[in-house]
């Protein structure tokens, strides 16, 4: 069953991405004098669909919810528009495509050296013949490796400085809606698509499947970051990340605070949390952003930036500013220690 259903998937978005392709891609491609891309970006096109899909759906189900239950209630919907920038930039495939072509020589180098040395890739469909082979089993597998990595990229991102002020972007929104996943900084995407990409052809992920993985992953993180108040209850809070669950790491205050430089860093499975004491089950609705956006006094708030290319360059800034206040802690004569 669960095999017919990706097939079933595979087989719709297969039959769009050919109509688009024979009908519209493939003719600009010839009069622009392109052709040479032209099994590359027939390929990349599956993704830009399946983006498009992804963007339909979750709008469709999670736009509603959030006039019937918000979380909070907001005087205008101004600062979630960049937001919308950022999830179709990623959902388009846009960041796949720069993917695609720039780091896809390296895998097949990759792949090539593993051969070479006569060295397979974890397959972990195959542990339990019979078992962990089923569609269903493998899937489910190859879900809680990638979310176990992810929990720990995640939480890397909070506790390593410089990565922290590529992924402050994404934690300076203070208005949380269904466009909030994907704001990101660029960089940290990348990143992100390497590590996971890595990740998924070591342990030998089919495309069909990763595909499928992406997907789910996305939408669900579109429903935790969704301006709606919901609880999964004292059961499903511990089997899936929640909204109420991710706000929290959201908050002002624990999101990125305390020994363990925040909270609830789990990406689908709350599991990794509650294993490595990082879990937090306060429903206590608190408002959402970094600590220094907050004015003290007549000091302003820390500018994160309002438009795309703003957050971009202000991340920057607070890299090269870190830096060289470690430089400067490491100068002779200096009795402080970096950070």
């Amino acid at each position: 069953m669960f095999q017919s259903i990706f097939s079933m998937l595979d087989n719709v978005v297969s039959t769009m991405q050919t109509l688009l392709y024979v009908d519209v891609i493939q003719p600009f491609l010839f009069k622009v004098g392109w052709m040479d891309y032209d099994e590359d970006t027939f390929d990349a096109l599956y993704w830009v669909i399946v983006g498009v899909l992804e963007v339909l759906v979750m709008y469709a189900i999670l736009r509603p919810l959030e006039a019937l239950r918000p979380a909070e209630k907001w005087r205008d919907r101004k600062g979630v528009r960049v937001d919308a920038l950022y999830t179709w930039i990623v959902k388009l495939g846009f960041l796949n495509l720069f993917f695609f072509f720039t780091f896809q020589p390296l895998f097949d180098s990759f792949q090539g050296w593993l051969r070479l040395h006569d060295i397979s890739n974890i397959e972990l469909d195959n542990l339990w013949p019979g078992v962990t082979s089923q569609p269903i089993v493998a899937f489910l597998i190859y879900l809680i490796v990638l979310d176990f990595v992810g929990y720990w990229y995640h939480r890397m991102e909070h506790r390593i400085g410089i990565w922290w002020e590529l992924h402050a972007v994404h934690h300076s929104q203070q208005k949380m809606s269904l466009w909030s996943d994907d704001r990101n900084h660029l960089l940290d995407n990348i990143m992100q698509a390497g590590v996971f990409a890595t990740v998924a052809l070591v342990i030998g992920v089919p495309p069909s499947q990763f595909v499928v993985l992406v997907a789910v992953t996305n939408l669900m993180q579109s429903v935790q970051h969704a301006n709606i108040r919901v609880h999964f209850g004292w059961l499903g809070e511990r089997l899936l990340v929640s909204p109420a669950f991710h706000r929290r790491h959201h908050a002002i205050g624990y999101g990125h605070e305390g020994t363990a430089y925040g909270c609830n860093f789990g990406v689908l499975l709350p599991w990794w949390d509650m294993m490595f004491r990082s879990v937090s089950w306060n429903r206590e609705l608190e408002p959402t952003g970094i600590r220094d956006q907050l004015a003290v006094g007549d000091v302003p708030g820390r500018d994160y930036g309002n438009g795309f290319i703003s957050q971009h360059w202000l991340a920057f800034k607070r890299i090269a500013q870190r830096i060289a206040s470690r430089r400067a802690t490491r100068a002779p004569g200096s009795d402080s220690a970096a950070v």
